[in-house]
Formats: structure tokens, C-alpha cells, sequence
């Protein structure tokens, strides 16, 4: 996000498809113009192509393409994060940063509850929860609509593999949530 200028944005406008330009534009502020357009050119490196089918849409608004790869793009005030796969996948990325009581009690499960205030960092204990969630239902395929307290229990998630990290900063998290291989 340290090359969010004005200038980069128009820098970027005509490198991506008439789509994900109209989208950038609708952002009112300069930093989720450039996420937009970045995480797409992003995309075109990951798939090593100059010009991305048109994305397809389903009914919880996720971008996907009919005839696959999955893709996943997340985005937040200190970075960027794109992944490709060839199975069901979601990524997150969030700056860590302290939640506040009624969203931790709304988002979270008695356990997660119990680890965040147990934790020497809570707001990154929070975070990385966060994350993990959210990463779980773009993986899904339905955003943020499914009981936020019941996401990460075992049985909700059996047949995905979860990797959380630390990017360099240490202040920002980023989880990717893959389907597991078919047996």
C-alpha cells in the first residue's frame, strides 16, 4: 500500500478490464481505488496473462470464474493479498487492531472469547481469529452471512486446512482457508 498515490492509480486505470476499472472508480477513497486495481494487475501476474476473463458474480457478490481457477482477494490499510488455486480457497488480510467488546461478543464463540482474553497480545489474538473466519466463508463462497460463532468449530471446518502468518510488519495478518484435496 506504500505506492497508493493518485499518480499509481492513474497509472493503473487502463491496465485492467473495463469491469475492475468501473469497480475501482466507485471507491470514494484514493487507498480502495488503488487495493482494487493493484489486487487485479496482482491476479493478471498470478495467472501470468495480460487480459483476465470477465469475473461472474454469485448470489453473496464473490467474484469467480465459471470455468475456474478459484481466486481469492483481500485487501486492508497496510496490505494487499491475492491467492490462486485450483481448489475452493479464501484469504484475509487485516491490520491487527484492538476489538472492541460488543464485536468480539458478536463475532466470536465462548472458547474464542475465552483465548483472545487469555492471550499477551488480545488484539492480535482477536485479529487472527478474524482472519481465520473470514477467511473461511470467502473459501465457502459466502462472505459474511453464516453464524460468525460457529465458524471455526472442528466440524464446520474439517475439510479445509487453515495457515495463518505474520506479514513483516508484524501488525498485519493474513490467513488463506483451501479445501482440502479430494481423496
Amino acid at each position: 500500500m506504500s505506492s497508493c498515490t493518485e499518480q499509481e492509480v492513474e497509472r493503473l486505470l487502463p491496465l485492467v478490464s473495463d469491469q475492475r476499472r468501473q469497480q475501482a472508480l466507485r471507491f470514494r477513497h484514493l487507498a480502495g481505488r488503488y487495493a482494487c486495481l493493484q489486487s487485479y494487475c496482482m491476479l493478471q501476474q498470478l495467472m501470468e496473462c495480460d487480459t483476465l476473463p470477465p469475473f461472474e458474480y454469485n448470489t453473496y457478490g464473490q467474484p469467480y470464474w465459471p470455468d475456474g481457477p478459484y481466486f481469492s482477494i483481500s485487501h486492508c490499510r497496510t496490505a494487499i493479498a491475492v491467492v490462486v488455486s485450483d481448489r475452493p480457497v479464501g484469504i484475509d488480510v487485516e491490520s491487527v487492531r484492538k476489538g472492541r467488546l460488543e464485536l468480539i461478543a458478536r463475532t466470536m464463540n465462548e472458547r474464542e472469547q475465552q483465548e483472545i482474553s487469555a492471550s499477551a497480545d488480545p488484539a492480535k489474538a482477536f485479529i487472527c481469529l478474524w482472519t481465520q473466519k473470514e477467511a473461511v466463508l470467502k473459501c465457502r463462497g459466502t462472505g459474511i452471512v453464516d453464524d460468525l460463532h460457529s465458524v471455526l468449530l472442528p466440524d464446520k471446518i474439517a475439510d479445509l486446512s487453515l495457515r495463518t502468518w505474520e506479514l513483516s510488519d508484524a501488525q498485519t495478518l493474513c490467513t488463506i482457508c483451501e479445501a482440502n484435496p479430494p481423496e
